[in-house]
Parts: C-alpha cells; sequence; structure tokens
C-alpha cells in the first residue's frame, strides 16, 4: 500500500516558528513532526510514500531525500497549481490502481493503522475516514455516522449552534481508486467540500472510523505547546531515536556527545540532542534542548522548547517558553509564560520578556530592556520606549489600540492631577483609532483632553505655547514608511518632550505603575474651534502683507493630502497669491509617500512650475512640518542647498548676531555668515536640539537640513506653512528668484551612505573613530565630524537601524568619494 504525506501548507498560525521552517518541519521532542508520521507509517510496514509539497519544499527533500535512511522509499509531487486538497492528491497519484493512505504531515498520532486497514477491508468501504472525539470541535470538520460506520453528514468548521457531535475528522484518509478517479484532474478539488458529498451523494461506501489512540493537529502555537506538555507528562509516547535513562525520578534522553557541568538538576522529562552542553548547576524540568545548543551555570529552564545552536546565558529563567533556531540570550533573561523567541534573535542581558510576547526572527533586545508586546518586523525593540519625543512602531502590529490606552494611562499618570492635553492626527483611519485609544486613556487617568482632530503640527504646537495646557500629542503614520506609526509627544510649551520626561513615561509604561482616576474624576474631552483661528490671526501678524501683495507671486504648493490644505487657501486670499493647489483633500488612505512617491510628486511639480512659468513651488509633507522647493525654472532644490538659500535670503533681510544649524549642515553655512559677520553655532541634528537652542538668549535664526525652519516671534518649532509664505516674503524684500540664487551655493560636492554594524559593535566603533581622530580637528556633538582642508566627514551610529551613517561633504566630487570610502573602510575594520 503507498502513502500520502501531504505536507504542505504555510503554517500562517505557527507563526513566527514557521517564518524559515515548514511546518512539517517543526521539531517534536528533537525531531521533526513529518519524521513522527514517517515512523509511523514504517510502524505499521507501509513504506512507499510520496510527500506532496508546497512551501520551502527544498527543506522537506534535503532532510528526508530518498527515504532510505529511515526505512522507506520517499518520492516527491510539487503540484504547478492550486488543485485543492483532493486535486493535489490526485495529482501526486496519477492513475490510481492500488488503495492510498492519506496522512498530514503536521500532525501527532498513534492510531493503529493496521487496525484501520483491516477494518476498511472489512466495511468494503470506498473511503474511510479515521475519527477521534474531542472537546472543542468547532475548529474541525464534524462527521456523523449511523451505527455500521457509514458516513450521513458532513460539517466543516461548524458554529457552536451546528457541533452536532464531537466526533472530528482527523484528516486520515484511506481511500481506494474508485474514490480517487472521481477526482478530476488537474482542478480545484476539495475533499470535505467535494469528493466526500459527491460520494454520499451517489450512494457509495464512505465510512468513519472512531479511533482509539493520541492524536493532535498542530494548527498553533498552543496546540505546539500543548503536544509537548502531553510528551513530558508521559500521555504521549513516541520514538525520538536517541539513549534513555532515569536520573532518580527523571527521564533523561540524551543524544551523541553530550556534556553535562557538576550538580545538574533534572527533573520530569528532559530531552537532549546531540553535542549539547549543560553548564553547572542548572534545572532543568520537561525540557527539550536542541542539537547543539548550550546552557550556561545555574540557568533554570522549565517546561520549555528551544531548537537547535542556541546559546542560553548564564542564571537566565524561562517558563513555557518557545527558542527557535541559532538565538543568542545572554545572562540573567527573563522569559515569562508562553514567550516565543525566533530564529537569529539576540536577546541582552538582564532583559525581560513578558508573558505571551513573540520576537520575531533576526530581531535584538537591549540589554535591560523590559519587552511588554510582540516585535514583529521592525529590527529592533529598543530599552528605550521612545526616541527623541517620538514613539514609532508598526501600525496595529507593534503600536497597537491597547498599547495606546496603557500609554495615554501612563503619559496621564506622569502629568500634575486635573492637567489638560490636546490631541491631533493625521487623515488616516488608523492614527483616528491609535488617538482615541490614547485619548481613553488619558481620560480614565483623569486628564483633560481638547482633541482638535486632524490640525497639523504646527497648529498643535501653537497652541501649547500660547494656551494652557501640559502636554500635546500628534499621532501619524510615518512620512518615510507607511506601515509605521508615530507618537510624538509635546511639552506644555509646544517643545518635544524632554528626554528625561521621556524617560519616566516609559517607567511607568513597562512597570504598569499608573492609577485609574476613580469615577468621579475621569478626564472632559472637547472639541475646541478657536486654535485654527488663533493660529491664522497671529500668522499674519508675523507677515508683510503689503509686500507680498505687491510682489503678486504666482505660486504652485502640493500640500501631500495633509491638513495644511485645511488653512492655506484662506490665507492666499489675504496675501494677492496666485495659488494652484495640489492634492489639497485630506484622504483617510493617502497619508504617507514611498520614496519612488515622493521623487514622483516632485517630477509632477517641477513640471508644473516649469510649464506655468511660476514663481516657485513648494512641497509641504502631510504633517506640515518640512518644505522641499522647486525653483522658478523647475529645479528641485535639496534640503541642503534649501538651507544656504533660505539663510542667505534670511541673513540679508534680518539683523543678526548668531544663528544655529545642525552639525551635518553644509560648510555654505559658514560662508555666507562671515559675509554678514554672524556667529554659528551647530547643534545636534534631531528637532529637539533645534528647538532647545532656539530657547537659548541670543539665536535669532534656526536652520534645518531637512527641510524645517524656525523663524522668531511666532513659532517654537518648524512649521512649513509659516516657512513657505516667509520665503515669498524674503523674496519679496530682496526681488530675487531662487534659480539666481542657487547659483551662488551650488559649488559643494555632498554625499551620504550606511555602513551594516551590529548594534553591540556600536561601542567599539564609536570609541575607535574618538581615539583614531584625536590629533585632528573635530567636533563632536552628534556623532564624529572630521574636518579635512577643504571639506569635513560626518559618522553616525543610526537610532533605529543597525548601522552607521557617513556624511561627507567638501569642493569637489573626488574629495567627497575619497572621504566616504577612507571612513566607510574604517568603521568595517573597527567592527572586527
Amino acid at each position: 500500500m503507498k502513502a500520502i504525506i501531504m505536507a504542505g501548507g504555510f503554517g500562517t498560525r505557527l507563526r513566527p516558528l514557521t517564518i524559515n521552517t515548514p511546518k512539517p518541519m517543526v521539531p517534536i521532542g528533537n525531531l521533526p513532526i513529518m519524521e513522527h508520521v514517517v515512523s509511523l507509517l514504517l510502524k505499521h510496514n507501509i513504506t512507499e510514500i510520496t510527500s506532496l509539497l508546497y512551501f520551502q519544499a527544498d527543506k522537506i527533500k534535503n532532510y528526508f531525500k530518498d527515504g532510505s535512511s529511515f526505512g522507506v522509499t520517499m518520492n516527491y509531487a510539487i503540484p504547478n497549481d492550486d488543485y485543492g486538497t483532493a486535486g493535489a492528491v490526485r495529482y501526486a497519484v496519477g492513475n490510481p490502481d492500488e488503495p492510498v493512505l492519506i496522512i498530514s504531515g503536521d500532525l501527532i498520532t498513534d492510531f493503529d493503522l493496521t487496525e484501520a486497514l483491516k477494518w476498511h477491508n472489512e466495511k468494503k468501504s470506498d473511503a474511510t475516514l479515521l475519527l477521534t472525539r474531542v472537546e472543542n470541535p468547532i475548529a474541525y470538520g464534524i462527521v456523523i455516522t449511523d451505527d455500521s460506520g457509514r458516513i450521513v453528514r458532513f460539517l466543516e468548521k461548524p458554529t457552536w449552534g451546528e457541533a452536532f457531535s464531537d466526533t472530528i475528522n482527523t484528516g486520515i484518509y484511506i481511500l481506494e481508486p474508485s474514490a480517487l478517479n472521481l477526482i478530476p484532474e488537474k482542478t480545484n478539488f476539495d475533499f470535505s467540500q467535494n469528493l466526500f458529498p459527491s460520494m454520499l451523494e451517489k450512494n457509495m461506501g464512505l465510512y468513519g472510523k472512531i479511533t482509539d489512540g493520541y492524536w493532535k493537529d498542530i494548527g498553533n502555537v498552543d496546540e505546539y505547546q500543548n503536544v509537548h506538555d502531553d510528551l513530558f507528562e508521559n500521555n504521549l509516547e513516541l520514538d525520538l531515536k536517541i539513549n534513555k535513562s532515569q536520573d532518580g525520578t527523571a527521564q533523561v534522553y540524551s543524544g551523541k556527545n553530550v556534556q553535562i557541568g557538576n550538580n545538574v538538576v533534572f527533573t520530569g522529562k528532559v530531552i537532549l540532542g546531540n553535542d549539547v552542553r549543560i553548564g553547572d548547576e542548572v534545572i532543568l524540568h520537561n525540557c527539550v534542548i536542541g542539537e547543539r545548543s548550550q546552557i550556561d551555570s545555574a540557568a533554570e529552564i522549565r517546561n520549555s522548547v528551544i531548537w537547535t545552536d542556541n546559546q542560553i546565558g548564564a542564571k537566565s529563567m524561562f517558563n513555557s517558553a518557545l527558542i527557535g533556531n541559532n538565538s543568542i540570550i545572554d545572562a540573567n533573561v527573563q522569559l515569562m509564560d508562553k514567550v516565543i523567541i525566533s530564529d537569529d534573535c539576540k536577546i541582552g542581558k538582564s532583559a525581560t520578556v513578558k508573558a505571551n510576547c513573540k520576537v520575531w526572527p533576526g530581531k535584538a533586545v537591549e540589554e535591560g530592556a523590559i519587552v511588554s508586546s510582540s516585535m514583529v518586523w521592525g529590527e529592533k525593540w529598543n530599552r528605550e520606549l521612545f526616541t527623541d519625543a517620538k514613539i514609532t512602531g508598526l501600525a496595529l502590529t507593534e503600536i497597537t489600540p491597547e498599547m495606546a490606552v496603557n500609554l495615554g494611562a501612563a503619559f496621564g499618570a506622569y502629568l500634575p492631577e486635573k492637567s489638560a492635553v490636546i490631541t491631533s492626527r493625521d487623515a488616516s483611519d488608523s492614527s483616528r483609532l491609535l488617538k482615541r485609544g490614547m485619548i481613553a486613556g488619558l481620560l480614565a487617568a483623569g486628564i483633560n483632553v481638547s482633541d482638535i482632530e486632524t490640525l497639523p503640527v504646527p497648529i498643535v504646537r501653537h497652541c501649547l505655547h500660547n494656551g494652557n495646557y501640559s502636554a500635546g500629542i500628534y499621532i501619524r503614520h510615518n512620512p518615510e514608511n507607511y506601515r509605521l506609526i508615530d507618537m510624538i509627544f509635546f511639552d506644555g510649551k509646544g517643545v518635544d518632550l524632554p528626554t528625561a520626561s521621556a524617560k519616566k513615561v516609559e517607567r511607568m509604561y513597562f512597570g504598569e505603575d499608573f492609577e485609574r482616576a476613580t469615577l468621579d474624576n475621569i478626564g472632559h474631552l472637547e472639541n475646541p474651534t478657536y486654535p485654527l483661528e488663533n493660529y491664522r490671526n497671529e500668522f499674519l501678524q508675523n507677515i508683510d502683507i503689503d509686500l507680498i501683495q505687491t510682489a503678486g507671486f504666482k505660486i504652485v504648493i502640493d500640500h501631500s493630502n495633509g491638513s495644511s490644505s485645511q488653512i492655506f487657501p484662506t490665507l492666499f486670499s489675504q496675501f494677492g497669491i496666485s495659488a494652484i493647489e495640489l492634492n489639497g483633500s485630506l484622504n483617510p488612505r493617502k497619508f504617507s509617500s514611498s520614496a519612488i512617491e515622493n521623487s514622483q510628486a516632485i517630477v509632477q511639480l517641477s513640471t508644473i512650475v516649469k510649464s506655468l512659468h511660476a514663481d516657485i513651488g513648494f512641497i509641504l509633507n502631510p504633517a506640515a512640518e518640512k518644505l522641499t522647493v522647486i525653483d522658478d525654472h523647475g529645479t528641485p532644490i535639496d534640503s541642503q542647498l534649501l538651507l544656504l538659500i533660505v539663510t542667505d535670503l534670511y541673513l540679508q533681510t534680518h539683523n543678526c548676531k548668531k544663528i544655529a544649524v545642525p552639525v551635518d549642515s553644509s560648510m555654505g553655512v559658514d560662508e555666507i555668515a562671515v559675509l554678514h559677520d554672524v556667529e554659528v553655532v551647530r547643534v545636534g541634528s534631531d528637532h529637539y536640539a533645534m528647538m532647545s537652542i532656539f530657547k537659548e538668549p541670543g539665536i535669532d535664526f534656526v536652520g534645518g537640513t531637512k527641510g524645517g525652519f524656525i523663524f522668531p516671534g511666532f513659532q517654537t518649532g518648524t512649521d512649513a506653512m509659516f516657512t513657505a509664505v516667509k520665503i515669498l516674503e524674503m523674496m519679496a524684500k530682496t526681488k530675487s528668484k531662487f534659480s539666481e540664487l542657487r547659483k551662488n551655493h551650488d559649488h559643494f560636492h555632498r554625499k551620504a551612505l550606511s555602513v551594516p554594524c551590529p548594534w553591540a559593535k556600536k561601542g567599539t566603533v564609536m570609541r575607535q573613530l574618538i581615539k583614531e581622530s584625536e590629533n585632528k580637528k573635530r567636533e563632536l556633538i552628534d556623532g564624529v565630524k572630521i574636518f579635512t582642508k577643504n571639506g569635513w566627514v560626518l559618522i553616525t551610529p543610526d537610532r533605529l537601524t543597525a548601522s552607521f551613517n557617513i556624511l561627507a561633504e567638501s569642493t569637489d566630487k573626488k574629495s567627497t568619494e575619497n572621504l566616504l570610502k577612507k571612513y566607510q573602510e574604517l568603521v568595517q575594520t573597527f567592527q572586527q
């Protein structure tokens, strides 16, 4: 008799364990599920096997090869289309001439197949389904039989109201050629939906045998853990193909070359794969330790399954944890109940992963971090929840509505009692959802909330600077990656939340150290209408309206479907501007742009500006903080050149003594400042540094390298709407055009690149850079900036990814490229 093992399926409900491992190859007791299936078939003298493969087929084929090492003959079939369950079997069988046993490659059972075959033959059945009884049948197909075993009804995955029996289809079938021939070739055809109902209709011999024994479909992570629990508790017996011994009351299964240290304590059932190393004073209770894994001294691991090639640090404690392949878990790590660490992860020293969290492949958890929600596609979970004044994570996966509620409660607990907070968001539905969660948490903490709905960040800052609020929150999709959500926090003055304050909120959030308000003290929610009018009025007071009206500008402006479109149209009439507006409506589905879409928007705007002979074109990002400019010839202005032109215009039109720019700004700023006898102060490259320096006495202007500027008298942070109009005012005052101004500053050559670097090596690289540059002219503001005769290079560790960013500038292209190459090689060398 032949057997077909259905080894397809993506194992979606077993993720993240099945990201890199096909579901049939997921190990039970250190052997793949499918190997246990093969052993069962061999036990009942079924040795001719065909495996139906789909996902990661090569991993299965490379493991079983021709089957001879397992005592069987193994063939493979890979359908070239989706033929359904029955159709795929027909594809594998071809023209049937004998009975075939069908069994799933991702279940664990000890059913007596010999007895089942005998029963099938006695009944002269065309098809026999092996059935079993379970406590919760609604996840499976229910089968109802008469007293003789003949099937009378099917219910595929019923509701509880349809669960007329606890007898389910196990997915193990014995099919005669008469049944197989009903399956059309190369056609999508399903057993439960098509074949078996057809056989019922034809009154063929369709039987179901209720079978005694163990059966478990490894359909999800809970079932995977349950199978191991059954193995540990001796409710399931499997041939693990390694030696078994007794250590006190413990059953210990040991592979080859296992090394066990002194004073190791085994309890329950412990399974140790080949080449496992166990350190001194380790405690193992009901564990599976995969091949080549190492457990360092005094670790305590209970009810856990650890796959191959893992390193577990000293004094770590796990309970009911699942660890994939090739991960490093440092000393003193705690993995609480039902934690999953997938493949190739790095868990730093003294980190804690809280119950039910899943860490997906390739993630890093920093030393001392507390992980309280699952890490999916983001590259690492920082020890810090905040990066600057912002929390960024995958929308609805890393940043969830539940997280938003708890974060709102933690932030509310940090604020003084009966404080008021202002909130806003971008136009997306997910931002609306998360903002409502945040508001719920704030209200539950007794905080009053003024929600201004979808007004942009500059208006949030303006409200805070001029109102009686303790803080503000703005929620948006990350401008560079629409899958990410940014939650931005502001203090009561409209400045980005200081790091010290963010740390306090973070501690409260991770420690869940926040109280809810009593029923009588829940916060109040309002939707004020005055913020927009107040903003417009003060905006106009800080602009020379007559000057702009006299100039009679024609402009093209792209709102990027952001909320600046709610504000600008009413201002244009005041300034006498002829404006062509693009993407001027709020769009819940258009809240972020890819690099390609941004490039396309720039090309489109450039074409329109040129064809209409406009004076200038502006692109405002959706949050209205940053600006992209197109000159009157239709040529885009990059952000560094924009800084030089705006700085030049400002110094021509205003009396200044001191200005501030980021450390990565062009040396052209110094060239301009010398002409106007102005001092230049350099600060960090983040927005908080720009706002902080602006608050200091004597700073007259702050220019950014990412399209943001802070002008005195109106705003505390960057405001693309105000910047655009301020540029028009300065152009009118100097009677100049951007195409003319760019010629004065377009002689610098800049280039940037990124160099991969593991998180653990970043400190080493920085130390080496400091040492290498100690006798050179340098600035240590944000990264290491090293000056040369005709240029400079800035090397900074990236805050969010495992890499270094290198930016170089000089007066000629060759020098810039040489600088980049030199420090790229140094960063790579310093990692070794």
